[in-house]
């Protein structure tokens, strides 16, 4: 069997990253040629959470598997639509009977992926979910048997508890895939017992923004300690992203990051280039 390449695409937030993914997406599909496409929809409906026609727009654009992280009940329609559909996963460490599942199996050409996502435990004061590093073994052992690839996609804000999750998985499972800060970080690497990590795949959306929101609506926010909604930011699209490659035996053999800008000639406007 060929070798199964895997693009994870950085966390899509708002209308730039919708649009970004939109027009970048074929472009990386035709070059790198993946088995498989995983994109983090966190923040696609205004930069917190995701909604139903988001998630099934962005599937209708080429992704595979949509993950996410502490604010995928959010959206009230995502909430009843999770139960409905295979594609989009909330972290497994939310308690057993809530909506949706935290992992899921994918099948193309005669390959089966395994996707897992699990919440980290620091900085998240609105939710207090199951220890992660407990229960990733645990989910490890009940889907080894189904899939000989399997990527984590790790949502949290501390790098150290990503530091210790890729030493705890380490040759166990091809990929552990941090998510969340919303910056793609310069880690990315193979480990020796072939599995690929990277402690932050990045966002897509605009570069030129604070995590993919409007600049001035957040200086003032943190200037006036007043709250105001945030704003989506517009314009310097970039999608970030890492692309992986494993052997038969779901091995990584190399994970390579991606920076993708685009010209946006619509309003005259240019992004990063």
């Amino acid at each position: 069997m060929a070798e199964t390449g895997i693009l994870f695409i950085g966390e899509i937030v708002g209308k730039s990253g919708i649009y970004a993914l939109k027009n970048l997406l074929p472009k990386l599909k035709e070059r790198y040629k993946p088995d498989f496409v995983i994109a983090n929809g966190e923040g696609a409906t205004g930069g917190f959470g995701i909604g139903m026609s988001h998630a099934v727009y962005l599937h209708k654009l080429g992704v595979d598997v949509l993950t996410s992280g502490e604010r995928i009940y959010y959206k009230r329609d995502m909430v009843s639509f999770l139960d409905k559909t295979a594609y989009v996963l909330r972290p497994a460490n939310y308690p057993w009977d809530n909506p949706g599942r935290g992992w899921g199996f994918y099948s193309r050409n005669e390959r089966t992926l395994a996707v897992i996502n699990m919440l980290g435990m620091s900085g998240f004061a609105r939710v207090h979910l199951a220890n992660p590093f407990l229960m990733i073994r645990d989910v490890i052992e009940r889907i080894s048997e189904r899939a000989k690839y399997v990527v984590l996609d790790f949502h949290a804000s501390a790098t150290a508890e990503k530091e210790t999750m890729f030493q705890l998985l380490d040759g166990k499972i091809t990929a552990v895939i941090g998510t969340h800060t919303r910056v793609l970080t310069a880690d990315a690497h193979v480990t020796e017992r072939g599995t690929a990590v990277v402690t932050d795949v990045g966002r897509t959306g605009s570069n030129f923004s604070v995590g993919g929101l409007e600049p001035s609506t957040e200086i003032k926010k943190f200037l006036t300690q007043v709250h105001e909604y945030s704003k989506d930011a517009w314009g310097s699209f970039q999608l970030q992203a890492v692309f992986l490659k494993a052997d038969e035996n779901g091995r990584a053999l190399k994970i390579e990051r991606i920076v993708e800008n685009l010209e946006d000639n619509r309003n005259g406007g240019k992004g990063n280039s």
